[in-house]
């Protein structure tokens, strides 16, 4: 029923959401991962899954969704979804644990909910049944997945599954590293590796296991982004990593104020040491603008443009002339990077034909 299929993968975004697209990670060959938090974001995730089948060329189509349960609405449009490609054979199953979706699961035969077992769990027994596990990874996932079962009930406190389950939890929570609004495959593709070191110094043989993994957080992390290539201190793999991601996306990015060129980021963060670092890798570039889920703008320049006079006629802010902040009044978050692209560039146009302060910048011939 479900073999020989694409699979579109959405999941939640903590250690259980992610440990189950491990699972997947290890049998579909052609697969397309997606995250989301609870609430609105859902909606707007599997928007983009279905715009995604819709833009690919196959015919056979699973869609598997863990860790979320869904409301009337989006199971709602899952099937409306579904029924208006009756031209596609898809096959969609919901695998989840909360209880607040049981009447949503009681009225469709794709969603499966049992709250007695982390969805890691779930989504292990649905492979073992389905699919079957390769001989390069069965061996290891029974310690890993039932590490992540206890820590996410919150099963059989202070044993060894527990306490490990205890580090991983934490070294996802932690691992903010790639905007994942920006650069979801890259930032997925960190989650996993994380996990699967994780996993493998489970298998190891070790009577301080999650001592062990608590020890080497950094050191897996910096492995991630040192990717063979040079050492150096974490903060500048990171930064050159995250730099040489914004200049190659650097053109899908672009947003203008008064004649002057700037990036536009959304809930980066480390702005001054990213911002700066991309400036001067791209001197074309006269600023770049950071803004949060909730409205907050941080602006950095390298002396083509005061941005303190520009975070005064944007945001109501202020600064120094290289590095200042603001806040958009009535901001609306959004999951989609192009969403905010088209809010800002509107609003930056706006507030350019009413504000004189900021010299508009010569565009020479």
């Amino acid at each position: 029923m479900f073999q020989n299929r694409t699979l579109y993968h959405l999941s939640h975004i903590d250690l259980d959401g992610y440990s189950c697209q491990l699972l997947t990670n290890s049998i579909f060959s052609n697969r397309k991962y997606y995250n989301s938090n609870y609430g609105a974001e859902i909606i707007t995730r599997l928007e983009e899954m279905f715009l995604a089948i819709d833009e690919s060329n196959e015919d056979k189509i699973f869609i598997l969704i863990t860790d979320l349960n869904l409301n009337r609405n989006e199971a709602v449009f899952i099937e409306k979804e579904i029924q208006s490609r009756t031209y596609l054979d898809i096959k969609v199953q919901l695998l989840d644990h909360h209880i607040t979706g049981q009447k949503i699961a009681d009225s469709y035969s794709w969603y499966y909910l049992n709250s007695e077992k982390s969805a890691t769990q779930i989504t292990y027994e649905f492979i073992e049944k389905n699919f079957g596990f390769p001989d390069t990874i069965k061996n290891k996932l029974p310690a890993f997945v039932e590490a992540v079962n206890a820590v996410d009930i919150w099963l059989d406190k202070q044993t060894k599954p527990f306490e490990y389950g205890k580090v991983m939890m934490r070294l996802i929570s932690s691992a903010r590293e790639v905007n994942r609004f920006l650069f979801s495959d890259y930032d997925h593709e960190y989650k996993l590796f994380l996990l699967e070191k994780a996993m493998n110094l489970l298998s190891e043989e070790s009577e301080k296991q999650n001592i062990a993994l608590d020890d080497n957080i950094h050191f897996i992390k910096k492995a991630f982004f040192r990717d063979s290539g040079e050492d150096d201190t974490f903060d500048n793999l990171l930064t050159f990593k995250i730099v040489d991601l914004l200049t190659k996306n650097r053109n899908n990015l672009t947003v203008e104020y008064k004649g002057y060129r700037g990036l536009l980021t959304y809930s980066l963060g480390n702005t001054s040491i990213i911002g700066n670092a991309f400036l001067r890798k791209n001197p074309d570039y006269d600023f770049i603008l950071d803004v949060s889920g909730k409205g907050f703008l941080s602006i950095r320049a390298d002396g083509q443009v005061d941005v303190a006079l520009m975070a005064r006629e944007i945001g109501d802010g202020g600064g120094h002339k290289n590095a200042s902040g603001g806040k958009i009044k009535g901001f609306k978050e959004k999951f989609k990077y192009d969403e905010v692209k088209t809010v800002i560039q509107d609003y930056l146009d706006e507030k350019a034909s009413v504000k004189r302060e900021l010299s508009s910048k010569r565009v020479e011939g």
